[in-house]
C-alpha cells in the first residue's frame, strides 16, 4: 500500500500500533515556514523533518535548489530519526504530499518498503476531527546506522550527463512536473534561467489530486497518464520539476496507477539551467 487514510492512521495511533510518523512540511520560498507551521500544530508523535537540510545537502550554485545528500549522509538522518529497514513509516506534510513525496522517494530508492502517505495530508486530518498537539516530537537520535538499508547509491536517480546523454540517444522521456507556464519559461520565479530541458513533456503535479486534495483514483491516473506519455513505457520515464521535489509526486501517482520503475533526475532543472552549456527550450 502506498497511501493511508485519516481514519486509519488514527486507528493505528489509538491502538498503539508500532509505525514511525513524519512531518514533512516546508516552503520554497519561506524555508523556516514549515518548522513554523509544525510547531503550531501536528499529528501526535510526528517527528518533523526537515525538507532543506535533511532531505537536501549544501547547494553550491550549480547543483540545483535541493541537492541530493550523499549515501552516508541520507542513512546517518535515517539513523537520528529511528528509521530501521524494517520500520513502518507513515509521512505527510500540508501541501497534499507535496514535500512528503520527496521522502517516500528518498526512502524507497535506499531500499526501505514499508513507506506510506497520509492521502490529503495534515488538512485531511483536521477535517475528519482527530486531534492535534503543539508538543515537538524530539528525535530518537540513535546510532544504528547498521540497522538503515546499506544502498550503495540512489535506486533510480540520475544525474545531469545522463540527461545530457538522452538529448541524442533519446532513449527515455523526460516528464517535468511544473506548472505549465514555468515549463514554457513564463512566470519564472525560483529559478534564474526559464524554459524547459530539450524534449521533455509536461504533466503538472497538482493535476494528480482531485479537488480535496486527495489522490485521484488509480483508474484515472491511469488514462491521464496515458493521454499524456501515449505509449511510452512507464520504466523508460524520467521525472524533473524544479529542484527534484515534485518530480517525486508524479512518480508517486504513477505508482499509484500501476506504472512502475521510472526514474527521477533529483537535480532538476535548477541544476540544469546553471549550466549555461546546457541548451534549454521555451
Amino acid at each position: 500500500m502506498l497511501l493511508i487514510e485519516a481514519a486509519e492512521l488514527n486507528s493505528d495511533l489509538e491502538s498503539g500500533k508500532a509505525f514511525l510518523l513524519f512531518d514533512c512540511r516546508s516552503d520554497l520560498v519561506n524555508p523556516k515556514a514549515g518548522y513554523e507551521s509544525y510547531l503550531d500544530g501536528h499529528i501526535p508523535s510526528a517527528i518533523f523533518v526537515d525538507v532543506d537540510h535533511d532531505l537536501a545537502s549544501t547547494k553550491n550554485g550549480r547543483n540545483g535548489r535541493h541537492p541530493l545528500p550523499t549515501i552516508e549522509q541520507w542513512l546517518k538522518t535515517c539513523a537520528s530519526l529511528g528509521i530501521t529497514k524494517d520500520s513502518n513509516i507513515v509521512i505527510y506534510d500540508n501541501q497534499s504530499c507535496m514535500y512528503a513525496v520527496r521522502m517516500w522517494w528518498m526512502l524507497r530508492a535506499t531500499g526501505h518498503k514499508n513507506v506510506r502517505l497520509l492521502n490529503g495530508g495534515y488538512a485531511s486530518w483536521l477535517a475528519a476531527g482527530f486531534a492535534s498537539e503543539k508538543t515537538e516530537t524530539q528525535r530518537p537520535n540513535t546510532s544504528a546506522s547498521s540497522n538503515t538499508s546499506q544502498a550503495a547509491a540512489y535506486k533510480d536517480a540520475l544525474l545531469a550527463s545522463d540527461i545530457l546523454n538522452n538529448l541524442s540517444s533519446k532513449k527515455f522521456v523526460v516528464l517535468d512536473a511544473r506548472s505549465a507556464d514555468r515549463f514554457r519559461g513564463e512566470n519564472e520565479t525560483l529559478d534564474p534561467v526559464g524554459g524547459h530541458i530539450p524534449g521533455a513533456i509536461n504533466r503538472f503535479f497538482k493535476n494528480n489530486l482531485d479537488a480535496n486534495g486527495q489522490f485521484k483514483s488509480a483508474d484515472v491516473l491511469v488514462k491521464e497518464f496515458k493521454d499524456v506519455l501515449g505509449d511510452t513505457p512507464s520504466e523508460s520515464i524520467i521525472h524533473q520539476c524544479g529542484s527534484g521535489i515534485t518530480a517525486c509526486h508524479n512518480m508517486f501517482a504513477m505508482e499509484l496507477a500501476g506504472l512502475k520503475s521510472s526514474m527521477i533526475y533529483p537535480g532538476s532543472w535548477s541544476e540544469w539551467c546553471a549550466d549555461p552549456a546546457r541548451p534549454i527550450e521555451k
